[in-house]
């Protein structure tokens, strides 16, 4: 008899720690403190974590969602086993449509990035080069096998880290408060745009669970991840944001990512402006290597339940890593980021993200009635109270959003009805 080929449980604790921290932590943290400090001035200090607390409670409901499950596609399951197929679907095309104008947009930040030592990185062939040779690298890495994927995701998180931290410890002592208090009064009109702005700095969370068939105790493990990677991507998040608001007097009239350079450059010296660079190149990194890790599962979440080609579906005989998917996602990537279409897909993600959020918040309660409650799962304290904060949480940010973005996710919402309309028979 022969046997079909199974996802690997090879990914352990702290390895899932490292995905969702690294699922994260990217660009966001370089470009929010002038973004949020011109939005918000000083006050910005206290919108960062009270940001992380909002997020927080929508991580809460992943990580009880998604202590009832061992099988790989985050939101996509949890609202499928909650109201059914057509909401679970919607919720992970819109989720992988995220991930896919996300990964494309990192991949021509990080060009971007790399203009401090390579001055035509983002030109012509050289563009090019940029894009695809990392691109099939990781590529290749992931369909090699998951574990040496997770190994890399917490390589990438622990070097991106360590110059965020080293900024902190030597920024810290180097403060001016008066640049920070008296916090004067901020604008109300700002909110809104700085809320879509640090719900950007916080989304990829939601991704942890995504390939839960491949760790090896998804139940346990996913909320511990969760809780963990988002109390301390606050903490430092806020630490940043004093650091930035205390060293750099026009923090607020910066309009790109180099701001946490030039503070940790004027603390220190030039050199450790050219580390922290360095750092904001390796952080990019690794969101991307999240994604090539992360999205390929969606689609193979998705392929297994027959939307979409059944290919997708496969598992490669030798490697147990479902490779097809892989591929797919790497050339679907590739193409929106040389021809630059991607641009508009990545306003539309901020209401992708919301899909998912609003679907897995509202799920929690049914899930509840629907499914038994084992030592593995855990159950949220209050009852409904913090599925719906997290609810009150999502509208919020909604409210926060662009028209044409609104229009855009319903143009989205459309395609994605019509796929699951045209659903494979076989």
């Amino acid at each position: 008899m022969t046997i079909s080929p199974r996802l690997e449980r090879a990914v352990s604790r702290w390895q899932v720690v490292g995905i969702s921290i690294n699922a994260v932590v990217g660009s966001g943290v370089y470009l929010v403190p002038a973004a949020a400090a011109a939005l918000m001035g000083p006050a910005s200090l206290w919108a960062v974590p009270l940001a992380g607390v909002a997020v927080l409670l929508l991580s809460l409901c992943f990580a009880e969602a998604g202590s009832r499950f061992r099988e790989p596609g985050g939101g996509y399951i949890y609202t499928r086993e909650a109201f059914g197929e057509f909401v679970g679907f919607q919720v992970g095309w819109m989720t992988w449509l995220a991930r896919i104008a996300g990964g494309a947009a990192l991949w021509n930040g990080l060009a971007q990035a790399l203009t401090f030592v390579l001055p035509d990185a983002t030109r012509g062939g050289t563009r090019i080069a940029v894009i695809v040779v990392p691109l099939a690298a990781l590529t290749a890495i992931n369909v090699i096998g998951v574990k040496h994927a997770a190994r890399l995701e917490v390589v990438f998180t622990v070097v991106k880290l360590l110059p965020l931290l080293f900024l902190i410890v030597v920024g810290i002592p180097a403060l001016d408060g008066s640049l920070i208090f008296p916090m004067p009064a901020f604008d109300p009109a700002g909110l809104g745009a700085a809320a879509t702005l640090l719900l950007f700095a916080y989304a990829g969370f939601e991704n942890t669970a995504a390939a839960a068939g491949e760790f090896r105790n998804p139940r346990r493990d996913v909320p511990f991840a969760l809780i963990v990677s988002i109390v301390a991507i606050t903490l430092l998040y806020t630490l940043v944001q004093l650091v930035a608001l205390g060293t750099l007097p026009d923090l607020a009239e910066r309009a790109d990512g180099a701001a946490l350079a030039d503070a940790i450059a004027l603390i220190v010296g030039v050199w450790a402006g050219v580390v922290l660079t360095l750092g904001a190149v390796v952080s990019i990194g690794g969101n991307i290597g999240n994604t090539m890790l992360v999205g390929p599962r969606y689609l193979f979440a998705m392929a297994t339940s027959r939307f979409g080609p059944s290919f997708l579906a496969r598992i490669h005989p030798r490697f147990h890593t479902p490779h097809w998917s892989i591929v797919a996602q790497a050339v679907i990537t590739a193409a929106l980021a040389l021809s630059g279409s991607f641009v508009q897909l990545a306003m539309l993600s901020i209401i992708a993200r919301l899909a998912t959020y609003i679907g897995t918040a509202a799920a929690v309660p049914v899930l509840r009635r629907k499914m038994e409650t084992s030592e593995h799962t855990v159950v949220l304290p209050g009852g409904v109270t913090i599925p719906v904060l997290a609810l009150l949480v999502c509208i919020a940010f909604l409210a926060s959003a662009t028209v044409e973005n609104l229009v855009a996710g319903l143009v989205a919402l459309a395609a994605g009805a019509a796929i699951y309309f045209l659903r494979r028979s076989e």
